[in-house]
């Protein structure tokens, strides 16, 4: 399988923080060198003949919920045409080989998060990308990765596997992934990883072969995610936790750098979200 070549990566391992004062966040990190690709938040319209400069100022707009509304919907943007985005690293933690399998829980607990991805092709007028393996991975509610269990300083089984896998976009461009809202460690907000492939052989269970053609992280509204990170069984999980705004991979740019619109499963945070996100990809 090609790999995608990776940034230097922001995604470390955790290093200790103090607790006490504000300075010892995380800072973003203004080196990083990340090459492009488009990623729209919403409903994809195609402009003829775009320009570089008209996409540049292509700005998503946010709805904003309610302040710890837990029946409100966190809109990340809808754009008429697709956005620039920056592709980052896939940090640390990923492994090769993912399940091909649509809910990736096991048996960690967490509030359900279902995702839904639209996939389009920049390289086929923003068409649907068809027959794309978009897979996702992230840590639990104490912070740990499966296969590095132990990294946010907790104890517990790791069979390699837990909150990983992925999910073939349909003729339509969309594969839809449940799991569990994600915890945090220290030195990143809390957020998901992603890679989209072509090419994949499918087997019983995985895949063999392919390209990776886009790499990238997901986010969460802070509001929520404050609500969430205080709620049992996350609130176990007593490491620093980075701010959104203090991360060294988001760079502010709402859908353009994959945060996700949420919408409530009911009328508390622990029945879940609904997470939706157009990834825009260059399969050339």
């Amino acid at each position: 399988m090609s790999m995608t070549e990776n940034t230097t990566p922001h995604d470390n391992a955790p290093e200790a923080h103090s607790d006490t004062t504000e300075s010892g966040r995380h800072r973003r990190d203004k080196s990083v060198q990340r090459r492009r690709v488009l990623i729209g938040g919403g409903t994809i319209a195609v402009a003829g003949g775009l320009a570089a400069a008209g996409l540049a100022a292509a700005e998503p707009t946010t709805q904003k919920k309610q302040t710890k509304a837990s029946t409100s919907t966190s809109t990340s943007a809808t754009s008429s045409v697709c956005v620039l985005n920056a592709e980052v690293t896939e940090g640390p933690y990923s492994l090769e080989g993912a399940l091909v399998r649509e809910d990736i829980r096991e048996d960690k607990e967490g509030f359900e998060v279902q995702y839904t991805f639209t996939v389009v092709d920049v390289a086929n007028d923003c068409a649907p990308l068809a027959d794309a393996l978009v897979e996702i991975w992230h840590c639990d509610h104490l912070g740990e990765y499966s296969g590095f269990v132990g990294g946010n300083g907790h104890e517990e089984e790791d069979n390699g596997k837990f909150l990983r896998g992925g999910q073939m976009t349909d003729e339509n461009g969309q594969c839809s992934i449940t799991s569990i809202w994600p915890g945090h460690y220290v030195s990143r907000a809390v957020h998901v990883h992603m890679r989209v492939h072509t090419d994949v052989t499918l087997t019983d269970d995985s895949y063999t072969g392919g390209e990776i053609i886009h790499t990238g992280q997901l986010f969460f509204d802070p509001d929520i995610n404050e609500e969430i990170q205080a709620t049992s069984p996350y609130s176990a999980n007593t490491t620093r936790e980075t701010a959104l705004a203090d991360d060294s991979i988001y760079d502010d740019g709402g859908a353009s750098s994959g945060l996700l619109t949420l919408t409530a499963l009911g009328s508390s945070v622990s029945d879940g979200y609904k997470a939706t996100l157009t990834v825009g990809v260059d399969s050339a």
